[in-house]
């Protein structure tokens, strides 16, 4: 296995700053920043789209929830949706830092995406985050037809801790026997608390995400709660069995490929649908360096050529 070009180009730039700080680091609003600054060096900018829409919605504390609407081009009425959670370790990230993600998912797959702004640990420690996810797939579904989805057609996904999102609240709604999710979409997902596979041991420094951060990341979240719960720690569910079909992302050298391999074979043992690709010279977050690495577009149009088929 060898590390992509582009991708080693990329981590030699970074470690070449020695004075930048790393995200863990950091106060909590001073990494967001950092993270929001250094996407817009990395990722594409500006992608037409035929709509893009912000709304806001009652949110499960009381407060308002914001949501992103992206209606590509070729949508139809009564299409598939895509609710998507971004990634940033539950502490990272916004609406903003994942918008080029949401577009070109919406304009490759032909399906409309829904971005959720769920609420940021520590100052919201789990399960709020995943308490905003539900809420925001419930108001979806709810609402389809003013949106002009398929209630039948609703697909939840992310990346990272969005992953880890959308595999948790396939969960909740398998247990909850509803809201209605046709397929996940999990993009290197966490699935497990840090530590203890071989990725963790073989990268965990220098590949951009690194054992520490996502150490600092997860107890941020967690916050102290069981970490034996499966919301929390989805692999670690007694059953996989009547969970949505799956298409699961994993990059070689990331410290979170082994679990999410793992979850994937977790899936198919239980009799789910599902496929998983694994980019060997990639590292984690590819899928939000769509300038600066090819196979970066390439895995984005994948996953949502994958989206399309399991929607329609």
């Amino acid at each position: 296995m060898t590390l992509d070009p582009q991708a080693k180009a990329l981590l030699e730039g970074l470690a070449a700053d020695t004075e930048a700080p790393k995200i863990n680091e950091l106060p909590p609003k001073d990494a967001r920043e950092v993270y929001r600054a250094m996407g817009s060096m990395v990722d594409l900018q500006g992608v037409p789209i035929g709509k893009v829409e912000d709304v806001s919605i009652p949110g499960p504390d009381g407060g308002d929830l914001a949501l992103r609407i992206y209606t590509p081009v070729a949508a139809g009425g009564g299409s598939p949706a895509l609710v998507f959670f971004h990634g940033g370790g539950w502490v990272i990230g916004d609406l903003d830092t994942h918008d080029s993600l949401c577009r070109t998912l919406a304009n490759e797959s032909g399906v409309r995406v829904i971005a959720v702004d769920y609420r940021l640990a520590p100052e919201h420690p789990y399960p709020a985050a995943l308490e905003d996810c539900v809420a925001a797939v419930k108001w979806v579904e709810a609402n389809a037809s003013k949106l002009d989805i398929d209630a039948n057609r609703i697909a939840v996904g992310g990346d990272s801790a969005g992953g880890h999102l959308a595999a948790a609240v396939s969960m909740v709604a398998k247990s909850e026997k509803g809201p209605h999710i046709a397929f996940q979409l999990l993009i290197y997902p966490v699935t497990d608390v840090p530590g203890g596979t071989g990725s963790y041991e073989s990268f965990a420094e220098g590949y951009f995400l690194e054992r520490a951060t996502m150490d600092w990341f997860f107890n941020a979240y967690a916050n102290g709660a069981d970490e034996n719960d499966p919301l929390l720690a989805p692999l670690r569910a007694p059953s996989f069995a009547g969970l949505p079909q799956a298409y699961v992302v994993t990059a070689g050298f990331d410290v979170l490929r082994d679990e999410g391999k793992a979850y994937a074979e977790a899936l198919k043992s239980a009799g789910v649908e599902t496929e998983y690709v694994n980019y060997d010279g990639m590292i984690h977050g590819f899928f939000n360096l769509q300038a600066v690495l090819d196979v970066s577009r390439e895995a984005v149009k994948s996953a949502a050529i994958a989206l399309r088929e399991a929607l329609d």
